[in-house]
């Protein structure tokens, strides 16, 4: 249940897709040092709601090369796959406040009558009042209304996204079967007393959408802070599509040091030949969420190895 007593406790929750890579290492980093340095408990939750995007191994793999580099939690390693019931009641009370609506849509019709959006193709609410004849449910959508949301990120300064222009009515569970990314996130924040989000700024945009879920449950919302995210020279995001290369256990030191210099930390260049230790204990000295670079996006062109 959620522990409201907790004064800052933050979390990583990496989605087990491929190995970790040096774009998960800055999320893992930022979302530790800022709750060691604020006094509070880290988590690790694995975000394996999608099985057939799941690299088999891969959560094992991931969990293995944070313990190599160094990274301690404070609770046993929550894993979505295992939480169904949990987002089945949440979606149980947003179905009786009537925030919720099935669509029948597929994918093909929904990308030939979307509208423009700023962001993504804007759902056009095709089902939002009712089905049409003849037609099955499929997926289950949250109803935006004219809900435009804001926030101050910490990294990223304020942030409002006009949900229905920009949006539109998003999935809550898909039409294949499991609970969306948007639901789960939020449900899992709130049970394991999550204060603070600290991640890659490419889950920006998603922050308005979790934000609307949050307050129709009633629950709080968490502080948030956007890390710039690490690209390619070609400006694309370090992912397992753009076949990012993955963490070493023996490049430990060195990979943590990168990742202290790319969040504007000024580590020492000495600390780049020292243990995974001695590059915590100066990390955990020294780390200011302020020296982050306010940017959404930084070059990663290892100019530094």
């Amino acid at each position: 249940m959620h522990d409201s007593t907790i004064r800052y406790r933050g979390r990583f929750a990496p989605s087990p897709t491929g190995p970790l890579h040096f774009g998960s290492l800055i999320a893992a980093v930022g979302s530790c040092l800022e709750a060691r340095r604020n006094g509070g408990e880290w988590r690790v939750r694995m975000e394996d709601l999608d099985r057939p995007r799941e690299e088999p191994g891969a959560a094992d793999a991931i969990l293995r090369t944070l313990e190599a580099y160094g990274f301690e939690w404070d609770a046993p390693v929550l894993r979505q796959s295992g939480r169904g019931e949990a987002y089945a009641a949440a979606l149980a009370r947003l179905q009786r406040g009537g925030f919720v609506f099935a669509c029948a849509c597929t994918r093909r019709e929904i990308s030939d009558s979307t509208l423009g959006g700023t962001i993504e193709p804007v759902y056009p609410g095709t089902c939002r009042n009712g089905i049409a004849p003849g037609r099955a449910p499929r997926a289950i959508r949250m109803r935006v209304d004219e809900a435009v949301i804001g926030f101050d990120d910490r990294v990223q300064g304020r942030v409002e996204q006009d949900l229905a222009r920009e949006v539109g009515d998003f999935v809550l569970k898909r039409a294949d079967g499991p609970f969306a990314y948007q639901l789960a996130a939020v449900v899992d924040d709130f049970e394991q007393g999550i204060t603070d989000v600290v991640r890659g700024a490419d889950l920006l945009a998603s922050t308005p959408r979790q934000i609307l879920v949050q307050r129709r449950l009633g629950y709080p919302a968490p502080g948030y802070a956007h890390l710039p995210v690490a690209v390619n020279p070609a400006g694309e995001k370090l992912s397992k599509q753009t076949r990012a290369a993955a963490l070493e256990a023996g490049e430990a030191p060195l990979q943590l040091w990168r990742a202290l210099s790319f969040l504007g930390q000024d580590p020492p260049p000495a600390l780049k030949g020292e243990s995974v230790a001695a590059l915590w204990i100066w990390a955990r000295g020294n780390w200011s969420g302020e020296k982050v670079p306010r940017r959404y996006s930084i070059g990663d062109h290892k100019k530094d190895l």
